[in-house]
């Protein structure tokens, strides 16, 4: 059966998790056209979106009846289950043809499960994990890693140009996940680089307003570097992406490559630094409080 693409005015979309970057990504969705039913477990956050003419629902089951196809970005791969699988669940409340699309960085077996769930029932999934934090979601700016069919892809095509500007099939369900899992690999190590070379520039007596004109834009630069090095600079932590659930998707990747008969010591050493991040009392800041972590670590006091 052919899937019919996405349609502003047409198509009704539902939204789960609307926190720091699901609130701008369903936004983002309306404005071009698509009308949404919304749900969030603090309902105070779903303000914002109702009062640009989304209508709040009780619970995911809720959602999917009321769309035809239901996103999700939440926290945890438990949230993940619960709203996707649980007695209140979207899965729960879709009809014949619904897709689902889980934005989540979370288990790829999860994924899996998801989608032979969804297809026993004759309901589409994808795992459509997505990279850029708070800044590419406020800018529409995300990659989008998706695993799944590709003529659901298709069909959901229109609705993820909405919020991102690199939109990739990896492959089967699943393999959107795994994509995010290099993403995450990939990132852990740089940010050590990138708070190490920061606190080595400011121990030695360095203008590091300077030192990052010059770094910024050779070989030494990274995204991190540009998006978080100036937040760096400035003292301000508050989450792009929460320290928590940088925890949570490096643990992800090292119970997979662990499946794989893989060793990545890079990716445990982050880890661990990150646990002391959390131990620290910043777990819910962004990823960028390493450099405090660090700092601790060094007996500086900023």
């Amino acid at each position: 059966m052919t899937i019919s693409a996405a349609a502003p005015g047409k198509t009704k979309i539902g939204w789960i998790g609307t926190g720091v970057m699901g609130r701008w990504m369903c936004q983002h969705a309306m404005t071009k056209g698509f009308a949404a039913t919304v749900y969030n477990r603090s309902a105070d956050k779903l303000q914002p979106l109702v009062d640009a003419g989304a209508t709040a629902a009780a619970s995911p089951k809720e959602v999917a009846a009321r769309s035809d196809i239901v996103f999700a970005i939440v926290g945890f791969p438990k949230d993940v289950r619960e709203v996707f699988l649980g007695a209140d669940g979207a899965l729960a409340g879709s009809k014949p043809g619904t897709i689902l699309v889980d934005m989540t960085t979370s288990d790829p077996s999860l994924a899996v499960e998801i989608y032979e769930a969804a297809k026993a029932k004759r309901v589409h999934s994808l795992d459509a994990p997505v990279s850029g934090g708070d800044v590419g979601a406020k800018n529409a700016a995300l990659s989008i890693m998706i695993g799944g069919d590709n003529d659901v892809v298709a069909a959901v095509a229109p609705v993820f140009e909405a919020m991102g500007k690199t939109i990739v099939h990896q492959g089967k369900a699943g393999a959107g996940q795994h994509t995010k899992m290099v993403n995450q690999i990939l990132i852990s190590s740089n940010m050590i680089a990138v708070c190490e070379g920061l606190l080595y520039g400011y121990k030695a007596g360095l203008d590091l307003e300077t030192v990052f004109k010059s770094v910024s834009v050779g070989a030494a630069g990274s995204k991190a570097l540009e998006v978080l090095g100036p937040r760096m600079l400035a003292r301000n932590f508050e989450p792009g992406f929460y320290v928590e659930h940088f925890i949570k998707d490096m643990g992800i990747a090292l119970a997979e490559a662990e499946k794989m008969n893989l060793s990545l010591p890079g990716l445990g050493l982050a880890k661990q630094l990150y646990e002391a991040v959390r131990a620290q009392g910043y777990g819910r800041k962004g990823t960028h409080a390493l450099l405090m972590a660090l700092e601790t670590l060094n007996g500086i006091k900023r």
